[in-house]
């Protein structure tokens, strides 16, 4: 068996060597993480090379994409609990009310109807209508809303699909610029087809990936109110504006 000899301590690095090799291995990492990791992730750029590149823009990009994620996410957990909650006390209203007024000969009434799958009548006949008008069915678009976004606003809009539908859309800012999500979901999936930041409108056709709803979130971070302009055509069940 032959076994490899030990090098000589002259073939050996001096410790001046490995101190310089250290050192330079430093100052890459350092020009690496200043010159294109910041910038391009963090949207930070302390040489300025970042915004020369294009990698800065890039990193505030990234940035407020994940801010805007955090807050949608917040926002909507907020939501689904003050609506449960609401539900919950509305049920429990209800079975008092049955429980005191009720005749003992009728049968009651299921208390739940309607309260577990959606809001009562009355509730649902004082909602506001939404700005949504049906053009004919002659004409290219099928329906049409318009709303206004104060800076920092979002809203979102969404269309009920099978997968495999295609709608037609065309968006419009009306002269000013918006963030924008295209996204779905539905039966325990999501996707996400595209996100655009200061877009002054888009046009195209959107296919459902699957079953479920399938739209636009905007949001206006100018310093002026924005007026969006969505139509929309082709196949799809119904169009669900943010209430």
């Amino acid at each position: 068996m032959y076994n490899t000899d030990l090098p000589r301590r002259a073939e050996l690095p001096t410790s001046a060597q490995l101190k310089r090799s250290t050192w330079i291995a430093s100052v890459t990492a350092a020009a690496i993480l200043a010159f294109v990791v910041l910038p391009s992730e963090y949207g930070v750029d302390p040489t300025g090379v970042g915004g020369v590149l294009g990698l800065t823009q890039m990193g505030q990009i990234k940035m407020q994409l994940a801010e805007e994620a955090a807050q949608d996410a917040a926002n909507m957990a907020a939501s689904a609990n003050a609506e449960l909650i609401a539900r919950l006390d509305r049920i429990e209203a209800t079975l008092q009310g049955l429980a005191t007024s009720a005749p003992a000969s009728m049968p009651a009434a299921d208390p739940l109807a309607g309260l577990i799958e959606g809001q009562p009548a009355q509730e649902q006949a004082a909602l506001p209508a939404p700005q949504q008008q049906s053009v004919a069915p002659a004409s290219e678009w099928r329906d049409e809303v318009s709303f206004v976004l104060t800076p920092g606003q979002g809203t979102e809009i969404k269309l009920v699909m099978n997968e495999g539908e295609r709608a037609r859309f065309h968006w419009t800012a009306n002269g000013a610029v918006v963030n924008y999500d295209t996204h779905g979901d539905g039966g325990g999936q999501s996707v996400s087809y595209e996100q655009g930041r200061g877009v002054p409108e888009q046009e195209g056709e959107l296919e459902a990936a699957f079953t479920g709803n399938h739209g636009w979130f905007w949001r206006n971070r100018t310093d002026a109110d924005v007026t969006v302009t969505l139509r929309t055509g082709g196949t799809y069940s119904e169009m669900r504006p943010a209430m």
